[in-house]
């Protein structure tokens, strides 16, 4: 059954506010809940934003800013579409910005445009400081919508001043690193009042499990939520292609499992836009129309209509985007309106195409003995039926059912990350990577790459003989990790002086090898595969001046502090903790990073 079917009543002792924030490449939209106790908590969303004009509005705006030259911002979202069709925008010489890719791990392979788009940033802007403006007029949006869509809306928010929790949806492919940023971002915009109010406040889910929640809520079918049916999310977006494969492992209440390594492709529907450009440029060259704004304006049009609706390869298509003066029959155009062929069109949409099957085809490399049954497309990309009949074509005969849940795919992401906050199905995930800590190890003679590593030996305190670069393994990537388990490395440090032990356990740090290896030892071997994810700090001031005095070898004194680095993977975003025994009792004190 749907979470929503099952989910209980809000267990807290006050009111409070959830808010879903779907920063997305090209559009973004707001859902939340109001979470009274005893009540069981209703999916809402944000469907009127400044500067729509239809009826009701719409659930999400564009994800666009100016900024004058001083780097102040002058128009966002829907407003700042707005200007730019008016013509304001440019006559005030304002700096467009879509940065939302900027954002990306360097390890993902980007096309050119991310890159680009990095020197779009105003002068004396960060991408965080752009960040945190986005995010701080999304925030502005939700308790106006709030303010006006609820009665007693003003009071409302008053008494939810302080208590309102945020959840961010990100691509499959970032991590830590980028989910510290979002924080900052959240910091600067006044969402929350500091780092320590973001880390319990904030909480992220990645947009292929939001996208799961999402199917999960909306009603998969009955035939799809059967214990050990396998399905898949591909969520094309407007930046990335995400995609989770799970498996049903029970149906009432609902629980499913990770079944492999979530993928991420930065082929999204702006380099749709990116390819009708650059094919523009160069069949518009030496027409009256091969100016950069002329083209601009050609494929917004593309994209508000052809872009939106084109169906199949064997179509002729008509881009409306002039007037009836604008005319060259030489290159196409008539009356304003520029024809392509069906062909022409499609090699705006096939790179896409192709990226997404890669994808399809890596996940079910991992599936195992379960097959795959049924891949649920969802997010704005995959309204194009040309995207969705392709994937479907090249699918045909591997007895994988393709559909598109029924509601608003464009929605997936934000109402999504809602059910996640709420109900926490997935009980397994997949590990992203390799994970583990820099040490040193004891030497043993009897292993042949300790033999060949004996130049570097080195003795600790107690006298043992050790070797230095040494990597100490803790989770193996593609392994199953459970949500409710702890992955624990046992440690210590011997040391002189116990100052030395404190100050060394201020910066532990968890890491992570990307490199080819099925089981990395020494991490002077491919030295660049090897990243900081975070660094544990944690204050040990206490319980090493309460160690006893060890005698060395040669009778001179030294101290061992042992301690346990602890990871656990409950929710999306991994948490990690150094643990240790104090006063002599087996109680472990943990302490956060």
């Amino acid at each position: 059954m749907p979470p929503s079917q099952s989910r209980e009543p809000y267990d807290g002792s006050s009111r409070k506010l959830v808010l879903a924030l779907d920063v997305g490449t090209t559009f973004s939209g707001i859902s939340y809940a109001i979470l009274d106790p005893g009540e069981v908590p209703k999916i809402l969303t944000v469907t009127s934003y400044p500067g729509q004009t239809s009826t009701g509005g719409d659930s999400k705006i564009p994800s666009v800013m100016y900024y004058d030259d001083e780097g102040v911002v002058q128009a966002v979202g829907q407003e700042a579409e707005n200007l730019a069709e008016s013509g304001e925008a440019e006559e005030m010489e304002w700096i467009r910005v879509q940065w939302r890719l900027c954002l990306r791990p360097k390890m993902l392979n980007a096309p050119r445009i991310a890159d680009d788009l990095l020197s779009r940033l105003p002068v004396f802007k960060t991408i965080i400081d752009v960040f945190a403006d986005f995010l701080s007029y999304l925030f502005t949006c939700a308790k106006d919508y709030i303010r006006t869509a609820h009665a007693a809306g003003d009071a409302l928010l008053r008494s939810l001043e302080g208590n309102i929790d945020f959840v961010m949806g990100h691509p499959n492919g970032w991590g830590g690193l980028q989910q510290q940023r979002m924080r900052k971002a959240a910091v600067e915009a006044g969402l929350v009042p500091d780092m320590k109010a973001a880390e319990d406040r904030i909480q992220f889910v990645t947009e292929g499990e939001a996208s799961l929640y999402y199917c999960l809520e909306n009603g998969l079918s009955s035939d799809a939520i059967k214990p050990d049916n396998k399905i898949m999310i591909v969520d094309a977006g407007g930046g990335t292609i995400d995609l989770s494969s799970y498996r049903i492992t029970k149906a009432k209440p609902i629980k499913v499992e990770e079944v492999a390594i979530p993928g991420c492709r930065v082929h999204g529907s702006v380099f749709v836009n990116e390819r009708a450009t650059a094919f523009l440029f160069e069949k518009l060259k030496g027409s009256i129309y091969d100016d950069p704004q002329d083209i601009d304006n050609i494929v917004r049009s593309f994209e508000k209509t052809v872009k939106r609706r084109f169906k199949a390869s064997n179509e002729t298509v008509h881009i409306r985007f002039g007037s009836r003066n604008d005319n060259d029959p030489e290159y196409g155009i008539s009356k304003g309106i520029m024809k392509l062929t069906g062909n022409e069109v499609s090699q705006f949409f096939n790179p896409s195409v192709d990226a997404i099957v890669d994808a399809v085809q890596e996940q079910r490399r991992q599936e195992g003995d379960i097959k795959l049954q049924t891949i649920f497309f969802v997010g704005g990309f995959a309204a194009n039926d040309y995207l969705f009949s392709k994937l479907r074509g090249e699918l045909a005969g591997t007895g994988i059912e393709i559909s598109r849940p029924n509601g608003y795919t464009n929605k997936a992401v934000a109402d999504g990350a809602l059910v996640f906050y709420m109900d926490h199905v997935v009980c397994t995930r997949v590990a992203r990577t390799m994970y583990g800590t820099k040490t040193s190890v004891a030497y043993d003679p009897n292993q042949w790459e300790h033999k060949m590593r004996s130049h570097s030996i080195f003795s600790w305190p107690s006298g043992r003989k050790a070797l230095p670069h040494a990597y100490t393994l803790m989770v193996i990537k593609g392994s199953k990790i459970n949500t409710e388990e702890e992955y624990v490395s046992d440690l210590f440090r011997e040391a002189i002086d116990p100052d030395t032990i404190i100050y060394g356990l201020e910066s532990e740090a968890v890491v992570a090898y990307s490199g080819a290896s099925t089981y990395p030892q020494w991490t002077d071997v491919e030295p660049e595969s090897y990243h900081t994810l975070c660094t544990i700090r944690a204050d040990v001031s206490q319980a090493v001046q309460c160690l006893k005095p060890m005698l060395g070898p040669r009778r001179q004194i030294y101290y061992r502090f042992d301690f346990k680095i602890v990871l656990k993977f409950g929710l999306t975003e991994l948490k990690a903790y150094t643990a240790w025994t104090e006063n002599v009792s087996s109680r472990l004190v943990y302490r956060p990073r």
